[in-house]
C-alpha cells in the first residue's frame, strides 16, 4: 500500500509541477504581452513627439524666413534711401568741390 501511496504522491507531484510550469508559462506569455503592447504604445507616443517637433520646426523656419523676406526688403529700402541722400548730398557740394580742385590746378605756387 505504501508504494501505491508513494506513486500517488509522485504522480500528484508530477502533476502539480505541471500545473506550476502552466502558470509560470501563462505568466511569462502574459508579461511579453504587456512588454509588446508598452513597447507598441512608447513607439507611437516617440513618433508622435516626432511629429509635433518637426511641426514645430518647419513652423519655425517658416516664421523665420518670412522675417528674413521682411529684413531683406526692410534693408533694401534703407540702402536705397541711404544711397538717395548721398548723390542729393554730393550733387550739393559737387560746385564747390569742381571749383577747389580748378582753383588748385590753376593757381601757381613760386
Amino acid at each position: 500500500m505504501d508504494a501505491m501511496r508513494g506513486q500517488g504522491g509522485i504522480q500528484m507531484l508530477l502533476t502539480a509541477e505541471q500545473e506550476a510550469q502552466q502558470i509560470v508559462s501563462a505568466a511569462k506569455n502574459s508579461k511579453m504581452a504587456k512588454l509588446r503592447l508598452a513597447k507598441e504604445e512608447a513607439e507611437g507616443e516617440i513618433g508622435q513627439y516626432r511629429a509635433n517637433l518637426e511641426a514645430e520646426y518647419q513652423r519655425n523656419i517658416s516664421e523665420k524666413s518670412g522675417n528674413s523676406d521682411f529684413t531683406l526688403k526692410r534693408l533694401e529700402t534703407e540702402t536705397e534711401t541711404k544711397i538717395r541722400d548721398l548723390k542729393d548730398s554730393a550733387s550739393k557740394v559737387s560746385a564747390d568741390v569742381v571749383a577747389m580742385l580748378i582753383k588748385y590746378i590753376t593757381t601757381v605756387k613760386n
